[in-house]
């Protein structure tokens, strides 16, 4: 079926806007709680939460909606969304549920859940949902309504989690870094990770006041990591985005370093450390340049389409354990269940102080193949896939590439937007065919 309410990560929206209202959070949890009741007689279900100020709105509409379904409900308070993966494990809790629109701005919010595992969910679990939606709503009893209860301590749980992922025989000690945490989830947590291992740390984009989230700081507005990097003469830079799932990383020249050279380090930490990498799951968006260095060390590589979920699949189907996105979105499964910004900035920290080497040192066989990005937002009731003009044009710079580049077009999940990605070995080339593709859509 045709899902009406989710995307590739999880249900997002604008505050007020159907899907994002108490209402209909109420009877999404509602929806929820029955389909975990057909397998599960007693659920306990995780809520986590972002610094948004329509986090507590939808945190008490969840919580009713569970409650009137029979699900017993532990609230974590504002934690990273994989803070809520890992305490969904290791609570050994039946789901969780973050109520986060990750990157977007503070207007916007939505709703994600993960597994007992701790791993994102199946399109046929959240169909089953959506067709939960479409019933009237069974209230249990009074005697059968569920629970609610804090847990307190679920920031320090997830500080010594993420520590752990950290080679014990490594230290931080004497490297300064600058922690973005884009007045998001992590506020309270990324300092402390990096202090607690020896680091100095310089933490900026820390002071949410519920309407600042993502706003001109963190992973997707790196330039105050940049700025922050070089005025305090830091080693390294960590940006997080609102939920502190997605990394960015600037070396201390102030070098900007994206998901698919930060994926690549990860992988060459464990080949220096002797370790067997089968392979590694990027997507349809990962740079070629990363692509054809992973071949040539013998790694092979496979592109799954874009979303993090969907590396997931990939990763699980071929048994094996690095993946990620150009995005941030980086996962390590025998570290964590799903993508966590914090440990993956870990990872890499301890490939440059394993190996002594700088990021710009370790990626020097790397050379990236320039990428344009644009997004065209689309007018209500667009229908770019029949656009003549757009496929016409797309078909000729294909052919103008040739083999020395790609195009890649794709509707986002979360935005009304249109993503058209042109890559070439020639920047001015790539500006120009992207644009050209984009402006049939604009006129």
């Amino acid at each position: 079926m045709t899902r009406r309410y989710f995307g590739t990560d999880g249900i997002r929206g604008t505050v007020g806007q159907v899907p994002i209202t108490p209402d209909f959070v109420l009877r999404l949890a509602h929806a929820v709680g029955r389909v975990l009741k057909k397998t599960e007689p007693n659920p306990t279900v995780l809520i986590g939460k972002d610094t948004r100020i329509s986090g507590y709105m939808l945190e008490s509409a969840l919580e009713s909606g569970f409650n009137s379904a029979g699900v017993h409900v532990v609230l974590l308070g504002p934690l990273p969304t994989p803070g809520v993966a890992y305490l969904t494990r290791a609570q050994r809790a039946s789901l969780g549920v973050v109520i986060s629109a990750s990157h977007n701005p503070f207007s916007d919010n939505g709703i994600k859940f993960f597994s007992a595992r701790g791993s994102k969910l199946s399109d046929a679990w959240e169909s089953a949902v959506e067709s939960a939606l479409d019933e009237s709503p069974v209230w249990v009893d009074s005697a059968s309504l569920g629970k609610t209860r804090r847990l307190d301590d679920a920031a320090g749980r997830y500080i010594e989690f993420c520590k752990s992922t950290f080679a014990n025989d490594l230290t931080l000690k004497g490297v300064k870094i600058v922690v973005d945490a884009a007045h998001g989830a992590a506020y309270h947590i990324a300092p402390k990770v990096f202090h607690e291992l020896g680091a100095e740390v310089i933490a900026i984009g820390c002071t949410p006041d519920g309407l600042n989230i993502n706003h001109e700081v963190g992973a997707t507005h790196p330039d105050a990591l940049v700025r922050a990097v070089k005025a305090n003469h830091a080693d390294f830079g960590v940006a997080l985005d609102g939920d502190a799932d997605r990394l960015q990383m600037v070396d201390d020249q102030g070098r900007l370093y994206n998901g698919d050279e930060l994926l690549y380090l990860m992988v060459d930490d464990r080949l220096g450390n002797d370790e067997v990498v089968p392979g590694v799951v990027g997507t349809l968006m990962t740079n070629m340049a990363v692509e054809l260095a992973l071949i040539r060390r013998g790694v092979q590589f496979v592109r799954a389409k874009v979303g993090d979920r969907y590396v997931l699949e990939e990763l699980e189907k071929h048994h094996w354990i690095l993946g990620g996105e150009g995005s941030g979105h980086l996962l390590a499964l025998d570290k964590h269940t799903t993508g966590d910004g914090l440990v993956s900035a870990l990872q890499v920290l301890q490939t440059c102080v394993r190996s002594g080497r700088t990021m710009v040192d370790l990626l020097k066989d790397v050379t990236m193949f320039p990428q344009t990005l644009v997004n065209v937002r689309l007018r209500p009731g667009q229908d770019w896939q029949t656009n003549r003009r757009m496929h016409e044009e797309t078909e000729k710079v294909r052919a103008e590439l040739g083999l020395s580049g790609r195009v890649l077009i794709r509707a986002s999940g979360t935005e009304p937007l249109l993503r058209v990605m042109v890559e070439a070995q020639d920047a001015s080339q790539a500006q120009s065919c992207a644009q050209r593709i984009a402006d049939t859509l604009l006129a």
